[in-house]
């Protein structure tokens, strides 16, 4: 089961860079889920811990007022969900919703965490590549923020 958890694990994009036995350790704690069109994931402020490398689908990035439901961004096949699961007790800043259907290798934050203590060589390689991913959303979120609240973009509209 892990061999065939490590070729599914390679081919997404976020371990590219990675040694060939960080990516071991990853398939090692790796489990295979799906989720159905329309599934919630995780709602905002859960307090729950896993992070998640989409292998097929698109999930919703979403925030939930009393009147509506805001789309914030949509992930994709070899996008990586949920890098909040590393901080502990940290709750979720939004609500996933799965658009289509969805599969994704699965990793609990606890476990992620503790093989971090056991190899900081692996810990420092994968929380340098989050980092990334990180600064990446935000970027992309200050773009939709700029787009949607920008007198050019209001001029744009009307």
């Amino acid at each position: 089961m892990t061999q065939t958890l490590l070729q599914e694990l390679q081919k997404h994009p976020f371990v590219a860079e990675f040694r060939p036995e960080h990516n071991a350790i990853l398939a090692s704690l790796a489990k295979q889920v799906q989720f159905d069109p329309n599934q919630v994931i995780f709602r905002e402020g859960d307090v729950y811990s896993v992070f998640y490398l989409l292998g097929s689908g698109m999930v919703a990035l979403e925030l939930e007022s009393a009147e509506t439901v805001l789309r914030v961004q949509t992930l994709y096949a070899g996008d990586e969900l949920d890098w909040s699961a590393l901080l502990p007790h940290a709750g979720k800043h939004f609500q996933a919703r799965a658009l289509s259907p969805v599969t994704a290798l699965a990793f609990e934050g606890e476990q992620l965490l503790a093989a971090f203590k056991r190899d900081p060589e692996f810990g420092l390689a994968f929380m340098l590549r989050l980092m990334g991913v990180v600064s990446e959303r935000l970027r992309a979120t200050r773009v939709q923020l700029m787009d949607m609240y920008s007198p050019v973009a209001k001029r744009a509209g009307n």
